[in-house]
């Protein structure tokens, strides 16, 4: 807007010029950019919902489960929350810990004491050159003690034919605590006469053959008598209980007549029908069987 000069001697007020400027803007507004963040917007989450119709589809429960753990690790912050050590800025633990497991002054345990040692375990774990569960090359040495005592056995049975159809009752099975051989009855034969810790003919020159392989060794022995979930008809004299714990020692009796010494003998016990081979049948005959483990030498602290 400007305003004209008036001319000389003329009392008329200025004239008002107006200008107007109409600028063009092209094809109008809706070609503007936000509407194109919006949309993509809309479409990224379109894609994000088709694609989860698809996974609940195409996955089984245990999968969608894994899959939500992944984006909740609840697992996680739970091991946290449990670990040993304080609860400082990361959480007891540093940047630089294995497996989230602390190694800090104020911890309350030692990771070779507060996490099991398992035959094939993580690095070093319960068996470092100072730990009190187990030194690696004793480890090594019980192992092969404990394979060649088992072909030692196994030619020995296979050798005497009245021992032969025995073979398919000894089991052999490596453990977290050592080797165990497990000696099962079935339908057609049993250890022990019926109801009683004594043992057969053919079963007491069998643990014979047993005591011959493992006399040499300096392994401690652990033997555990299982039965059956049969019972007896008068819970007042024998009982399941008793039963076990029974064969368990005459199996004790006959390895040290066998010559192993009575200090390798470390845990004698009978735990009845408690722990099935056949879970979902507990009166099956195979349950009834008696396991001799050697276990494992213990280390020590500083070994």
């Amino acid at each position: 807007m400007a305003a004209a000069r008036a001319p000389h001697g003329n009392n008329q007020p200025p004239k008002i010029v107006i200008v107007k400027k109409i600028i063009a803007d092209g094809h109008g507004g809706h070609h503007g950019g936000a509407w194109k963040v919006a949309y993509a917007d809309f479409v990224t989450a379109m894609m994000a919902f088709f694609l989860l119709l698809w996974i609940l589809g195409a996955t089984t429960e245990k999968q969608r489960k894994s899959i939500a753990d992944y984006f909740t690790p609840t697992i996680v912050d739970i091991k946290m929350q449990k670990s040993a050590g304080s609860n400082g800025l990361f959480g007891g633990s540093s940047i630089i810990d294995k497996d989230n497991y602390p190694h800090k002054a104020q911890q309350t345990g030692t990771r070779s004491l507060t996490i099991p040692s398992e035959p094939s375990g993580g690095n070093r774990e319960g068996t470092g050159e100072k730990g009190s569960l187990r030194n690696p090359g004793q480890t090594s040495e019980d192992k092969a003690n404990f394979e060649k005592m088992k072909r030692q056995v196994e030619q020995q049975i296979a050798a005497d034919t009245k021992l032969a159809k025995l073979g398919r009752h000894v089991r052999f099975s490596m453990t977290r605590d050592g080797l165990r051989i497990d000696l099962v009855d079935d339908a057609d034969y049993s250890m022990f006469a019926t109801g009683t810790t004594a043992l057969v003919p053919e079963a007491s020159t069998l643990i014979g053959l047993v005591a011959d392989a493992i006399r040499a060794t300096p392994n401690p022995i652990m033997i555990r008598g299982h039965t059956d979930a049969l019972q007896f008809g008068s819970r007042q004299g024998m009982n399941n209980w008793t039963l076990s714990s029974g064969r368990a020692e005459a199996t004790r009796r006959r390895l040290a007549m066998g010559g192993v010494p009575e200090a390798r003998f470390e845990r004698i016990e009978g735990v009845a029908d408690r722990e099935p081979m056949i879970a979902d049948n507990a009166t099956d005959p195979r349950n009834r069987r008696v396991a001799i483990t050697l276990l494992y030498r213990a280390g020590k602290f500083g070994e």
